[in-house]
């Protein structure tokens, strides 16, 4: 798997997305209709058009510490992550993972796992301890997921963006081996 990093500053500008990419990220949040029909992120999901994609990765990339994460297998995109440095909330001051998500033809062949692996070992590589993410409720395939990766429930708050109720959940990031 092959990882590439959008950052905010990518976008400066007004810079758009280039199409073949907005193209294949469209696709992949497409093929997620299950979660998007939890989540309420797009009015229509089973309509999700480039444009609305275009702008929530241009709502992320806001954030100053986010990075949007391209994961590719033999040259398809197959997952992306979004990331912050630093939630907005000052009182959080471990790095989130706030989205991964798998292509819907891409699912359970370990490109989510790889991926997680991959965002905790740069906060692990960057001296972080630990990070942090939300899973709403009513998403229990995605709480049996990150629970599986040894993270655990540290509260449940309503979501900022939004308002919906979310679990929050932890991991420690142990520091690298010296072997």
């Amino acid at each position: 798997m092959i990882v590439e990093a959008l950052t905010p500053k990518a976008l400066e500008d007004g810079a758009a997305l280039p199409g073949p990419l907005l193209t294949e990220l469209t696709a992949l949040y497409a093929s997620n209709e299950e979660f998007h029909q939890l989540s309420g992120d797009f009015p229509d999901p089973s309509g999700i058009r480039p444009e609305q994609v275009a702008a929530a990765l241009a709502d992320e990339l806001a954030q100053p510490t986010a990075e949007v994460l391209l994961a590719r297998s033999e040259g398809r995109l197959v997952a992306v992550a979004v990331t912050l440095g630093r939630h907005p909330d000052p009182a959080e001051p471990e790095p989130w993972l706030g989205l991964l998500m798998v292509h819907g033809e891409e699912r359970r062949a370990g490109h989510g796992r790889r991926l997680a692996a991959y965002v905790e070992d740069r906060f692990r590589a960057a001296g972080r301890t630990g990070l942090r993410l939300a899973v709403l409720e009513n998403n229990p395939k995605a709480l049996a997921f990150w629970t599986a990766l040894g993270y655990e429930e540290t509260a449940r708050r309503p979501d900022l963006a939004r308002g919906r109720p979310c679990v929050v959940m932890r991991k420690p990031l142990d520091p690298p081996s010296d072997g």
